[in-house]
């Protein structure tokens, strides 16, 4: 193990017809998908930097033929394999018991069809997470769940996507989280979950003191004004965590590799009138910039690193 710090890379394959769903547009029950597109891309700038990510994948399309081969190419280049819902709704959190275990159990099935070990880590979609979820988890034998987002900015990115939607969905008066998540833990802590040892959470990281996301759509909306000022910004958030002793969580979308033509519809999304080959070069960018800082690792291994004791843990809410 590197004596440097360590920090993880995950990616969420969120597919073209989830934004749409998301969104309210219609066509999306169609399954329209760019993960044909995004895919290789994803894997040549991950290889070219030697990472070796998490890729969370979703049921509905780890079951059909473009999904099946994306979980195949991940596993086969050495990434690891997470759960990501099976049908990407954003108000997982409001799902029965008896839905999440559909949720969940068909999602494994599928990863194992498609060629990859059983998924032993979850990420929610749209940072949705619920004490029943986390309690499924448990019971089906998980380590780790990813889904929180330590940031106040939730409610102004739910208002800027619900205002460019033609129907908001009143199941999405959650989506993205509250002011509230502001003062949830930036690093990996341990869900108190029943009576068992309970599951690490490991949070998509924000810059630490100002709790703003780093991750694609944000970064990409900085670029589009400045592309030295997103870079001044990532480096940033990577410094303070380096200085403040925060193994950062790193998230990574196939939109930030494609460009609008490869994406039909998502012309409302941040960052997409971006060119794709300018894209690719800022993943680059970030992945280099992470891995001079930190030994960076998938969100499994990251979690193993921790060593969070047992008793270390937080109340499930």
């Amino acid at each position: 193990m590197s004596a440097r710090p360590t920090a993880s890379v995950s990616v969420d394959l969120d597919n073209l017809w989830a934004y749409l769903k998301t969104h309210g547009d219609p066509g999306w029950e169609r399954l329209p998908s760019f993960l044909p597109a995004a895919v290789p891309r994803l894997l040549d700038v991950l290889g070219e930097h030697g990472v070796t990510a998490t890729a969370f994948a979703v049921g509905t399309d780890a079951e059909r033929a473009d999904g099946a081969a994306a979980v195949a190419a991940f596993a086969g280049d050495g990434h690891e394999i997470g759960n990501h819902s099976h049908r990407h709704e954003p108000w997982l959190h409001r799902y029965s018991r008896a839905e999440l275990v559909e949720e969940v159990a068909r999602t494994e099935a599928a990863i194992v069809a498609a060629g990859a070990p059983a998924p032993t880590g979850f990420r929610g979609p749209g940072y949705s997470v619920s004490p029943t979820l986390l309690s499924v988890l448990a019971e089906r034998g998980y380590v780790y769940d990813a889904s929180t987002l330590p940031t106040w900015i939730g409610p102004v990115a739910r208002a800027v996507h619900n205002r460019t939607a033609p129907v908001v969905d009143e199941r999405l008066a959650g989506l993205y989280g509250g002011f509230s998540r502001v003062f949830a833990p930036n690093t990996a802590h341990r869900w108190l979950v029943g009576d068992g040892p309970g599951l690490v959470e490991l949070p998509v990281t924000t810059m630490p003191l100002l709790r703003v996301p780093i991750h694609g759509a944000y970064v990409l909306t900085l670029y589009r004004i400045s592309p030295r000022l997103a870079r001044r910004y990532v480096a940033t958030a990577l410094g303070l965590c380096r200085r403040l002793g925060v193994g950062p969580s790193l998230l990574v979308h196939p939109t930030d590799v494609l460009g609008a033509g490869e994406a039909p519809g998502l012309e409302f999304f941040p960052g997409m009138d971006v060119p794709a080959a300018e894209k690719v070069a800022l993943l680059g960018w970030t992945l280099a910039a992470a891995t001079a800082r930190f030994d960076v690792v998938g969100t499994g291994e990251h979690v193993a690193r921790t060593g969070l004791p047992r008793r270390a843990r937080t109340a499930a809410r």
